[in-house]
């Protein structure tokens, strides 16, 4: 275990860039833009909003406790929006990440070196499972929250300069409610991005060139095939490869990507936005905020085969990587 602790922070090490400052930048660039959001509405209004006729403060005072919720989970949704821009952002950096994570050590010859040492290619294999899935979404979440809190500060201050206490706004959102979620998907992050990351993995380590070409081409290539195949009709007709097996085999390290498959398999949920009340449990933002939500997805035959075949293919990176050292 103290083995595998170093090498999953010599990967942050040579990593920075992507774990470290592409969240914090995002992060940065989405409360720049919130500002500069801000600054022009307050210049554009002169300082007047109204909605309807009425001002904020006239508003404040004529919403009803339902109304109140729906403003505490806009705000809510503020604070997710600033880790959803992240989120996005650490998808594409786990993503490339895990295509170069033994393709380089190949190209560079430094896996000459790594094999040298009493370092088992297991162990290699799974830090860098690991830092993609443990502290690469960490440091995304960690960087939202922080960004998320910011920017729900901004706007409680901004309304309460036309009239509605900033106190009142801030109890009618769920900041801690967010945090704890947030933090929670980490664990399901781990365990959804098994088969993408196994696979990248496996590219990457069997790749002799080019290895974004293998792992996008080799799937992409395989659903025309199948769609020729049913065009021909020499198979029955469907769409599952393009609009699930495709999407859980490259879009998995996306946060996020699991309510969609349980949504597919569960059609009893729905996942329009409309200002039904915070009341609704059909309400997407109801949806995350709930823990049993979140983690429902681990009743689905998706997420347990995903599972299965992510380590499986780990197994395989790990096996290819033993004989695998020339490019």
């Amino acid at each position: 275990m103290n083995t595998l602790y170093w090498l999953v922070k010599r990967e942050i090490w040579e990593h920075k860039g992507g774990f470290i400052r592409a969240p914090l930048i995002g992060g940065a660039i989405f409360l720049v833009l919130n500002l500069m959001t801000l600054i022009a509405g307050e210049v554009v209004s002169g300082q007047n909003f109204r909605f309807g006729g009425n001002s904020i403060r006239e508003l404040g005072k004529m919403l009803d406790q339902r109304q109140l919720s729906m403003v505490g989970m806009g705000l809510d949704t503020a604070m997710l929006f600033s880790t959803a821009i992240i989120s996005v952002v650490m998808g594409f950096v786990v993503f490339f990440y895990c295509l170069g994570a033994l393709y380089d050590d190949r190209r560079d010859r430094s896996l000459l070196f790594w094999k040298s040492l009493p370092i088992s290619d297991t162990q290699t294999v799974l830090s860098k499972v690991l830092a993609a899935t443990i502290v690469a979404p960490a440091v995304a979440f960690v960087t939202g929250v922080v960004a998320g809190l910011i920017t729900l500060l901004m706007y409680a201050t901004v309304l309460s300069m036309h009239g509605l206490g900033v106190w009142q706004l801030l109890t009618l959102a769920h900041p801690f409610r967010v945090v704890a979620n947030l933090l929670a998907s980490i664990p399901m992050y781990f365990l959804w991005a098994l088969p993408t990351v196994g696979w990248l993995l496996v590219c990457s380590a069997w790749a002799k060139s080019k290895p974004f070409l293998w792992a996008v081409a080799i799937p992409v290539v395989t659903g025309v095939l199948i769609w020729w195949v049913q065009l021909m009709g020499l198979m029955p007709s469907g769409n599952f490869y393009w609009s699930q097996f495709l999407p859980r085999l490259l879009g998995s390290v996306w946060p996020g990507s699991w309510f969609a498959a349980a949504h597919h398999a569960s059609n009893n949920v729905s996942l329009g936005i409309g200002l039904e009340g915070i009341d609704n449990p059909d309400n997407p933002m109801v949806q995350f905020l709930s823990l049993g939500n979140l983690y429902a997805t681990l009743g689905t035959a998706t997420a347990w085969i995903g599972m299965l075949c992510g380590a499986a293919l780990i197994a395989g990176a790990i096996w290819i990587r033993r004989w695998r050292d020339d490019t």
